[in-house]
């Protein structure tokens, strides 16, 4: 890692990791803080997005009031106290999350709170099992391009010679180059399913290693935009040198990640309202925004919105003067995933030692991959020495919308005795279920009608994983992305200069495979 440099005097920038071609983004030039008239921004939002928007404002000088709807920040990664049936204090959350060594702002958001990034620790393996018996892993195949696509085909017992016979060559060619927004260009209107089959992939590789890309957005692969897929393929494999290994927290979110990054916030002068949702967003005849939060109104020079899909839709509706009818009707149009599921378990007995912290799963029905919590999660693991026990996790994605919840609940936990027998004998002590359906879509078609960071309101920016970017990034990684950049186009705005962003190349790393993939354009 190269050492942290200051930004403008305040906050740390993102530090990027081993890959020496990743590409740093400097902000706008500008003073290194507000100076003259102060300026009060809004952000509406207190997850990663949201959080990242507010850092990089509050370091500037700017007045931040940050809105929440829940009890607690962190958005979909928040986490809450539960008390177990043997009396034990819990913490529960929507589900395990991977922090990739590429998601540079990201890290570079959470060492603000933690500039060594101690509260994250490394799994060993990403090993992806099939319910035929065919199992993948990440743990010895090369980091640096092109050798680490190479490396996990021959390593693989997914790819053989027959196989890579009959694959087309020419309608993989795409994934030589990738660039954005020209990605979208060529490949938003075809699914992930239907460019995987055109390539012809072994089925059991496209299971193991491609629709791992796809449920990661809680999609199925026929929904999904291929260029999402071809996307996370260039983040992951063809285009940056950090490999597919990735570190967790070693807490529950909540103390290792928000509440050190709210008391950072706090100290820079940011007002916190948990529990107030933002209603309605009301352009001034000033330049600036009215905000109603709470029941009562509060004016602004600025406002970010760093919302879910369904939240920023309510605050839209109810905002009849913010944007015009073209970019509403974007909003409006704005999908959310199918629902999923995470199951939770605390068993009287344990896993057996050699079962992975993380194991992602095809063909075990609806079970997409299985946590061992205290393989590196220190509340699951003081739980499980305390008991003799273990914790598990199960996500099930993109489950159907009329799918019975009870019976879903009861394959997750069937499927996970096929994948770990000894289970078969275990009892919970407590078991949890949590429901959600509002996940972005990044639908086929879809990626035109994506609202942008800047809006028809010069002084209100969108931010989040569903906001479009013409940079290589997704998931949690978009969300600090744009969360930053909607910072950095209000500051921009007030001559300030914001804060610097990293990403993956932004184009395949050879020129000959470039260039081939050129020509299979044509």
């Amino acid at each position: 890692m190269t050492p942290a440099r200051p930004v403008n005097g305040s906050g740390t920038a993102p530090r990027r990791g081993r890959d020496r071609r990743a590409r740093i983004l400097p902000a706008p030039p500008g003073t290194d803080r507000i100076t003259g008239v102060p300026r009060r921004a809004a952000v509406a939002g207190g997850g990663i997005a949201g959080l990242a928007a507010a850092t990089a404002l509050a370091e500037r000088g700017v007045r931040v009031t940050l809105y929440e709807r829940g009890a607690a920040l962190g958005g979909r990664l928040a986490g809450w106290p539960v008390r177990l049936a043997d009396g034990s204090e819990a913490t529960m959350s929507r589900g395990f999350h991977a922090f990739f060594r590429q998601y540079y702002n990201l890290r570079g958001l959470l060492r603000r709170a933690d500039p060594s990034l101690s509260m994250l620790t490394p799994l060993p393996d990403y090993p992806l099992q099939h319910g035929g018996g065919l199992r993948d892993s990440f743990a010895h195949v090369p980091r640096t391009p092109p050798w680490s696509a190479l490396g996990f085909v021959a390593l693989s017992p997914s790819f053989g010679w027959a196989d890579l016979a009959r694959m087309n060559p020419v309608a993989a060619l795409p994934l030589l180059d990738v660039r954005v927004p020209e990605v979208y260009e060529r490949l938003d209107s075809t699914s992930a399913r239907d460019f995987l089959a055109a390539i012809n992939f072994p089925s059991a590789a496209q299971h193991l290693a491609f629709e791992v890309f796809s449920r990661s957005f809680f999609a199925d692969p026929g929904e999904l935009s291929a260029a999402e897929l071809v996307l996370m393929f260039h983040i992951y494999f063809l285009g940056s040198s950090e490999g597919l290994l990735f570190d967790v927290p070693d807490e529950p979110y909540p103390q290792a990640l928000w509440e050190p990054l709210a008391r950072y916030l706090r100290q820079h002068g940011v007002e916190i309202r948990c529990g107030t949702p933002v209603e309605g967003v009301d352009p001034a005849v000033d330049g600036g925004v009215e905000i109603t939060a709470g029941g009562r109104s509060e004016p602004y020079d600025a406002a970010v919105l760093a919302l879910d899909t369904a939240g920023l839709r309510r605050v839209v509706a109810a905002s009849p003067g913010l944007g015009d009818e073209a970019w509403r009707a974007r909003i409006e149009g704005l999908r959310t995933t199918p629902p999923f599921l995470v199951s939770r378990l605390w068993l009287d007995r344990p896993v057996a030692p050699g079962r992975p912290g993380f194991l992602g799963t095809s063909g075990f029905g609806p079970l997409d991959n299985v946590s061992v919590l205290e393989r590196w999660e220190g509340e699951a693991a003081r739980w499980a020495a305390r008991t003799g026990g273990s914790v598990i996790e199960l996500h099930a994605y993109a489950v159907g919308p009329g799918a019975d919840r009870g019976a879903e609940q009861e394959r997750l936990a069937e499927e996970l005795r096929r994948v770990y027998p000894e289970t078969r004998e275990a009892r919970p002590v407590d078991v949890r279920h949590e429901w959600h359906a509002d996940c972005p879509m990044f639908p086929v078609g879809g990626f035109r009608d994506r609202p942008a960071v800047r809006t028809p309101h010069p002084a209100v920016t969108l931010a989040g994983d569903l906001v479009r970017t013409d940079l290589p990034v997704a998931l949690m990684e978009r969300a600090a992305t744009t969360g930053f950049q909607a910072a950095n186009a209000l500051l921009e705005c007030w001559g300030v200069r914001g804060q610097t962003l990293w990403t993956v190349p932004d184009r395949g790393r050879s020129a000959p495979l470039r260039a081939l993939a050129r020509l299979g354009a044509y």
